[in-house]
């Protein structure tokens, strides 16, 4: 049976993990590999990490890295930061990465999506869209180069045009939400839930498991994905990687169906 997947998304600064309000106050939580190892012991379903300096500093994802991560990782694992070629993709799923995200990069040059789903298959390729409300009311438009640059696209209409070049998953992280822990953008999730048929996963404002309960209810099979409710604790947001027990996740996605 599919279900919904619950993700840690995990973003990396100079080498270290970090974590941002709104994308930006990136505050240092530790180090990436210490924290991929203590979420394999968790069981957890998979892994979204994110260079957050690569695009904005135009420089290439870090292999090294990347090699390590997927080496420690016993999940699926999802990485996005950097990729601007065909020639990076390959080399990233080379390194034992099972997704490569691309945003500014497919936002930029559509055709490296169709490419990419070509050579490596639709399931490896993941877009990421970041999304803003604009000052217009309750519309939304896609930023890149972390939320420093507005696109003027619709989040709608580039996922349905990613879905239709072969993207085999998208990815709507609210700059809104994101940190803020205060409930994902439901009304975002819906216009591109009612787009696209590809799955996708949400990342943005999740503060407690409840948030991830009621985005199954809502939407039923879908992604949920989670920076700050998975690293901190508590209400000093003490750094404390955590996850839910099995049972904790069974209980999520049973209620989230019954409701559904």
């Amino acid at each position: 049976m599919l279900r919904p997947r619950i993700i840690p998304c995990l973003l990396v600064k100079n080498g270290g993990l970090v974590k941002t309000v709104n994308f930006t106050h990136p505050k240092y939580v530790g180090d990436p590999i210490n924290a991929v190892k203590i979420f394999n012991e968790k069981e957890v379903d998979e892994m979204i990490v994110l260079d957050i300096d690569a695009t904005a500093q135009n420089r290439e994802p870090d292999y090294g890295m990347i090699r390590n991560l997927a080496a420690e990782c016993r999940m699926p694992l999802c990485y996005g930061g950097g990729v601007k070629s065909m020639e990076q993709v390959e080399r990233i799923i080379s390194l034992g990465v099972e997704k490569v995200a691309m945003s500014s990069a497919a936002v930029g040059n559509l055709g490296i999506v169709a490419q990419a789903a070509k050579v490596v298959g639709s399931q490896s390729i993941v877009v990421v869209m970041d999304v803003k409300k604009t000052g217009r009311g309750s519309k939304y438009e896609v930023w890149t180069h972390n939320a420093s640059k507005p696109t003027g696209m619709s989040p709608v209409d580039f996922a349905k045009q990613v879905e239709n070049l072969g993207a085999g998953e998208v990815v709507i992280n609210s700059i809104d939400c994101d940190g803020v822990m205060k409930g994902y953008d439901f009304g975002l999730v819906h216009e591109i839930r009612e787009a696209i048929s590809v799955p996708i996963t949400v990342l943005g404002g999740a503060g407690s498991l409840k948030d991830i309960a009621a985005l199954i209810h809502a939407f039923g099979i879908i992604g949920a994905a989670a920076g700050s409710l998975f690293v901190f604790k508590g209400i000093y947001r003490a750094v404390l990687i955590n996850y839910p027990s099995r049972a904790e996740k069974d209980a999520l996605v049973i209620h989230g169906h019954q409701n559904h």
